[in-house]
């Protein structure tokens, strides 16, 4: 039987994910567990440092890369080791390449099929759906993901909430940062205003994730459909769609609609694996369709995939003759009148619920 999984969930770095998931730790050793910390990044904090003291902390293995060797948590010595319970750090770290997987929570599937329990954290913004959502209220992208359904895997998800002012005054008390990065934190993502709508987010989350798990909860009778273009603007459609789907416990569709007379370049096949990828972290299912109306294939494929919600990005400059022809916003809406359709515009776009 797969081990217990647990995730520490908070809006930021510094609110105390660690140094909650090592208090628990602590009192599962007291009651007699057997408990190891598998990974641990205490990012120099000494309250982090202090809380994992008496635990026993496996060591990293050092692994060469590129003329250089980092560390990286030592998957087979957990496995070996066998614990009951293991701490698992930083869910959404990419692993150096070379070792058994590509990222840590990969890793913690390992570990929790050989029937450990594990404990783990991350920050909201690490989730794949809300990526677009945290770089527009947060002006900073962030590369590092964890696919939704990571949180759907766990029997657990526990936030750590702590008011924006309280986190705003641990990091200009140097409990976060050291001193030299304080500043720029401060004017940058840790301004308050961030910090509010992170914290908004990271509620809402919590309690998509509880109300998902209800045992009564209301069978799939939505399905949306994201018709998207090989370019940043289908990938925020995907995003915004998944945000959606999630809120109305709906299947996703993903449909890419290519030219049959054209040859994909280099540049259009590493844009297609991306959104590939992207499609598998959030549970969609990509679709990859071929015509020459575009809107022809969309009705036909919204038709036998029963979709009742179809989310498009907005339109592009009309140039030339194109000017002249029917938009074809207007031709979807035509094609498809018994379908709701919504246009992903910009980041005041709202998901289908309005929230």
């Amino acid at each position: 039987m797969a081990g217990h999984y647990k995730i520490f969930l908070g809006m930021a770095a510094g609110v105390g994910k660690t140094y909650r998931m090592l208090a628990e730790a602590q009192a599962q050793a007291e009651a007699g567990r057997d408990v190891v910390v598998g990974l641990l990044e205490t990012h120099g904090r000494a309250e982090t440092q202090r809380a994992a003291e008496g635990l026993e902390q496996l060591p990293r293995r050092r692994v060469p890369y590129r003329g250089v060797t980092l560390e990286e948590m030592d998957l087979p010595g957990i496995l070996r080791r066998a614990p009951e319970l293991c701490l698992i750090d930083e869910l959404a770290h990419t692993n150096t390449p070379g070792v058994e997987h590509p990222k840590r929570y990969d890793d913690i599937a390992d570990v929790r099929r050989a029937g450990i329990d594990v404990y783990s954290t991350v920050n909201v913004q690490h989730l794949e759906s809300l990526n677009d959502q945290v770089a527009e209220l947060t002006g900073v992208r962030v590369r590092e993901t964890v696919p939704d359904e990571e949180l759907a895997k766990a029997d657990e998800v526990v936030l750590i909430d702590l008011p924006p002012e309280d986190l705003v005054t641990r990091l200009q008390d140097g409990k976060v940062y050291p001193p030299a990065r304080v500043p720029a934190a401060l004017n940058g993502f840790f301004r308050v205003e961030n910090l509010r709508a992170l914290r908004e987010v990271a509620l809402r989350q919590v309690a998509e994730t509880v109300e998902a798990r209800r045992p009564d909860a209301p069978p799939i009778a939505e399905r949306l459909l994201a018709f998207v273009t090989l370019d940043e603007a289908g990938e925020r459609v995907v995003r915004r769609a998944a945000r959606s789907a999630q809120r109305l416990n709906a299947v996703l569709d993903v449909l890419l609609v290519r030219d049959p007379e054209a040859a994909a370049s280099a540049d259009e096949r590493a844009r297609l694996e991306a959104l590939r990828r992207l499609a598998a972290m959030v549970g969609a299912h990509l679709l990859v369709d071929e015509g020459a109306d575009e809107v022809a294939v969309l009705e036909r494929v919204a038709r036998e995939r029963g979709t009742t919600y179809v989310l498009v990005g907005p339109p592009g400059p009309r140039r030339g003759l194109g000017r002249f022809a029917e938009p074809q916003l207007m031709r979807i809406l035509r094609a498809l009148p018994d379908v709701d359709v919504r246009v992903v515009a910009d980041r005041r776009e709202q998901d289908l619920l309005g929230r």
